[in-house]
């Protein structure tokens, strides 16, 4: 019997406008910081340490989003998660329009933060959820592809928009995934784990087209669910906890290596760099990282999980060790450095001679990213 996948993708698309909303969320502060910094308005005028808030105080909301997330995906299903998570992404950026002092901008943040979170936990599950064993991995792939897409779509319209029309533009997604989520169905697992099995055929239906056969996948699904559930004293087996502690580390270092931090400030780091176009130097880094994780999603299979962590691992350290060099060639310390006439010599250079290296700056974040 006949698999048709056209429905299938629709709702994958209207789903993964979640992951695109959050990558406008983790792009907006990039091209918004510096125009924040240099505002008129004294009251919406960020310093330097209020323009390091602005960024990061997303991660603050996403992480309340991941256990608020956790606990809408089980009580009130996939779809309706979806759904309400598009309320705070729409609130805050309403907050961020009509602000008028900075703890408003941060408040604007915290919310579209919290609905990162949200959003990052289940659209994952609701993908993997409603796709069949064939185009799972690629329908999972896009997710990520998405967030990094959002991130480049932040930068690009940073160039032409204002900091409250970027917002304008920012909440667009989230508003078009609440209309399209509302003619998705749920996924067939989780109404089967609310006894609902009917329904679940109807979902298999939509997903799958006419011609598959519904009660055959429906059975396959209740065979998996009864089989869910782990006990604490499971843990104890090595098969269990060292792919989980394996899992765990490689969360952990990825976000240690500080690529949010790029991402949040890629046009300041520029600016900082000295580089002439701070803009345009995170279109292309954006740009990159686009192309690289659309590369990976599809050599992922043939190459390995553990090559590609390998090589990702190498052209992150090289990169970064290259960006601080960079860094020290063009921004030298007068107190750090060990000989006073090199410091004198750099910083009285023309400003042809500093942009005569400024390439290696997004050459280095640019294999970071990629990285």
């Amino acid at each position: 019997l006949r698999v048709q996948n056209k429905k299938l993708y629709l709702a994958t698309f209207a789903a993964v406008l979640g992951p695109l909303s959050f990558g406008f969320v983790l792009g907006y502060s990039s091209p918004v910081i510096p125009e924040l910094r240099k505002i008129n308005d004294p009251e919406l005028r960020l310093d330097s340490s209020q323009a390091s808030w602005f960024g990061s105080v997303v991660t603050l909301g996403a992480a309340a989003g991941g256990i608020l997330g956790g606990y809408l995906v089980d009580k009130v299903g996939r779809k309706l998660s979806l759904m309400l998570c598009s309320i705070p992404y729409v609130f805050g950026y309403i907050v961020i329009i009509s602000a008028q002092s900075v703890w408003m901008l941060y408040f604007g943040r915290m919310l579209t933060g919290l609905a990162s979170g949200i959003t990052s936990l289940v659209v994952p599950v609701y993908i993997s959820e409603v796709s069949h064993p064939k185009v799972r991995g690629m329908l999972g792939s896009c997710v990520q592809l998405m967030v990094v897409t959002g991130i480049l779509g932040a930068y690009v319209a940073g160039i032409t928009l204002k900091w409250r029309w970027l917002a304008v533009l920012c909440s667009f997604p989230s508003c078009i995934m609440l209309l399209f989520m509302f003619f998705m169905p749920e996924t067939p697992r989780f109404l089967l784990n609310q006894n609902k099995r009917s329904e679940a055929i109807a979902s298999l239906r939509f997903l799958r087209g006419p011609h598959a056969d519904h009660e055959w996948e429906c059975r396959q699904i209740e065979a998996s669910v009864q089989e869910e559930g782990l006990n604490l004293s499971e843990f104890k087996n090595p098969s269990i906890y060292r792919p989980l502690l394996i899992g765990v580390a490689l969360m952990f270092f990825q976000q240690v290596t500080g690529i949010n931090a790029v991402m949040f400030y890629a046009e300041t780091i520029f600016e900082d760099a000295n580089f002439k176009d701070s803009r345009m130097a995170s279109v292309v880094v954006g740009s990159i990282q686009v192309c690289f994780t659309a590369v990976a999603a599809l050599i992922i299979d043939k190459t390995g999980r553990k090559v590609l962590l390998y090589i990702s691992g190498i052209i992150m350290a090289l990169s970064t060790a290259l960006f601080g060099l960079y860094f020290k060639m063009v921004l030298p310390n007068r107190n750090n450095s060990s000989n006073p006439d090199v410091w004198f010599t750099l910083n009285s250079a023309s400003p042809g001679t500093e942009s005569s290296i400024s390439w290696l700056a997004v050459v280095s974040l640019g294999l970071f990213v990629a990285g």
